[in-house]
């Protein structure tokens, strides 16, 4: 290796990785990371740091541009971590994207090109890649002259690079920061030290619903009161609660309520060293506790996606999970919906189903929905948004996925919409146990997706459809949307078969769904609730199990609950009482 570091070298660049970087070779034939840099540059990059067989470097000087580079619209698009690909053509980003999930389902999924290529559909783009986020969390700090100042963190560090006017973000967001920080530096109020755990301010978090147009601040703060507060206390009209620790709080009440769709003003309790922003507690001091926005169904088999079906309209508090680009979201389940393929007689179970977007969205073509969520605000505001759109169908269960449901029924068709870091053992033994005959997977992370799919298409599942939607312009995140179906078998053979007498239809062992056998034993065990494992396991006990999946361990170190002895008893009563035994 003739290369060394801090040398500077001319790099052709060949793709682009999966966090962005640039991927070049050194005339030598070296292979080199640089950030900034997009396929097809030419440029001269200043090595940082060397491995075995390749190094990162930092872009110095574009040689020869690439046809596909255009001119960034924000000036801190480099010091920035947010904004990825800026410098690169809107249409190529789509195709990087696409291609980024089809490796991804091939390299780690372990799926052939083939399968891959059949099942994969066109990228559902954006018309307007800038101004789409509809929350903003900004880190507030102090720069190196002391001065307080909010922004976005550098890539891979906490260093604050301070902007109050991202083009993500609403423009909204400008005046907003410039309030608070204006208040802050006049009252001489302390930023969060991430080093020392003192200071004040940690983040501060503003919502906007594009329909409704109402906005939300929410200031994160670094604080403990001596005794616990009430929510209660935080409703008197006309008189907001005056934080001892918030200075001046009704001056800064005023002046936020000034700007145009302010609903909301709270704060958030975060006392731990920890990177998570959000604390648990939250308390209004000014306006409504939540905001609201609407989307629509679209039909995405039409040019334009016209809208289709009821509008929703959904009621988001500061721990709400909630899309962060509404244009795209209502494309994004309205595919979930469409891949469902719901008649309006199915079964479907939500899992990691947050304030209920996607539960309502199916519950408008389903029979009944069972959405799951862990977080018990999300639970509580998925109840509220089934009330305030008259959907008396869906109903909603605090718990990690899957585990309330034992006693919901067997699910026609599962839908989940993990976090990034996919689907937990939990929900995975879920959808095995249940064998649902459809699968609708929602990933923002194409590489947990592909993990997942390899587990699940490994125990009976095969893909059928797959497209992206960009929901995260100029950055390389992408949605994607899988639908799966189990395969059933297909191998039949032909017994000959001459009763030796006309009543063997009556000697026949008689059959009942799952439904009927829980209901019998709620109804005649003064309401005991069995879920449909436990009749699973009993049935295969005495060799009347229809599938095999309910008691397998398809998982490495699975845990499947074993029956209780009194719910045992109880389901083998409801066999017997069926004739199946």
């Amino acid at each position: 290796m003739n290369v060394q570091k801090n040398d500077i070298v001319t790099v052709t660049i060949e793709d682009i990785e999966n966090d962005g970087l640039g991927i070049g070779r050194t005339n030598e034939g070296f292979t080199l990371f640089v950030k900034d840099a997009v396929m097809g540059d030419t440029v001269q990059a200043k090595i940082l740091k060397l491995k075995k067989n390749y190094g990162f470097a930092k872009l110095e000087k574009v040689v020869t541009p690439s046809p596909f580079r255009v001119q960034p619209p924000c000036p801190f698009h480099r010091q920035c971590g947010g904004c990825q690909l800026q410098a690169l053509s809107y249409e190529k980003q789509l195709m990087y994207k696409q291609a980024k999930i089809r490796n991804n389902l091939i390299r780690i999924g372990g799926f052939s090109p083939d399968c891959i290529d059949a099942c994969m559909e066109s990228i559902v783009g954006m018309e307007n890649p800038l101004r789409y986020r509809n929350k903003a969390q900004y880190p507030v700090g102090t720069d190196r002259e002391g001065r307080i100042v909010a922004g976005f963190y550098a890539g891979r560090t906490h260093t604050i690079v301070p902007n109050t006017d991202c083009l993500l973000e609403t423009e909204e967001n400008r005046e907003i920061l410039q309030i608070i920080l204006d208040h802050l530096r006049r009252h001489h109020i302390s930023a969060y030290d991430e080093n020392t755990g003192k200071g004040l301010v940690r983040h501060i978090l503003i919502r906007k619903g594009f329909t409704s147009r109402e906005i939300m601040v929410c200031l994160i703060l670094n604080h403990r009161p001596v005794k616990k507060l009430t929510q209660a206390s935080f409703h008197k009209p006309g008189a907001p609660v005056d934080f001892s620790f918030l200075e001046k709080q009704n001056e800064l009440l005023q002046k936020l309520s000034q700007v145009e769709g302010m609903t909301s003003v709270s704060v958030n309790l975060n006392t731990e060293r920890t990177n998570v922003i959000m604390g648990k507690e939250v308390y209004t001091i000014w306006g409504k506790p939540a905001i609201s926005d609407t989307i629509h169904v679209r039909d995405m088999t039409k040019p334009g996606y016209p809208f289709t079906g009821k509008e929703l309209t959904f009621s988001i508090s500061p721990l709400s999970f909630y899309q962060v680009n509404p244009v795209q979201t209502e494309k994004l389940y309205s595919l979930a919906l469409e891949f469902a393929g719901l008649t309006g007689r199915e079964t479907v179970w939500d899992l990691y189903c947050g304030i209920g977007t996607i539960s309502l969205f199916l519950a408008q073509r389903a029979g009944k929905v069972y959405g799951v969520e862990v977080i018990p605000q999300a639970v509580s505001d998925a109840r509220i948004n089934a009330e305030r759109n008259g959907i008396k169908n869906a109903e909603f269960f605090l718990g990690k996925a899957g585990e309330p449901l034992e006693t919901a029924g067997h699910p026609d068709v599962i839908v989940v919409d993990p976090p990034r870091k996919g689907c937990d053992e939990i929900c995975l033994n879920t959808i095995w146990h249940m064998q649902p005959d459809k699968i609708v997977y929602v990933s923002c992370d194409s590489a947990t997706l592909a993990r997942d799919l390899k587990i699940l298409c490994g125990g009976g599942y095969e893909i059928k459809r797959i497209r992206g939607v960009d929901q995260f312009g100029m950055t390389v995140h992408v949605e994607t949307v899988v639908q799966l179906y189990h395969q059933k078998s297909t191998e039949y053979f032909h017994v000959d078969y001459e009763p030796k007498n006309g009543d063997y239809l009556d000697k026949m062992p008689a059959t009942a769904t799952y439904r009927e056998i829980k209901q019998w034993v709620y109804d005649n065990y003064n309401g005991m609730k069995v879920s449909s494992l436990y009749v699973a396991q009993i049935k295969q006990k005495y060799g009347i199990i229809e599938r095999e999946c309910y008691n397998k361990r398809k998982l490495e170190n699975a845990r499947v609950p074993q029956c209780p002895s009194d719910k045992k008893a109880a389901i083998e009563a409801a066999l017997k009482h069926f004739k199946m035994i």
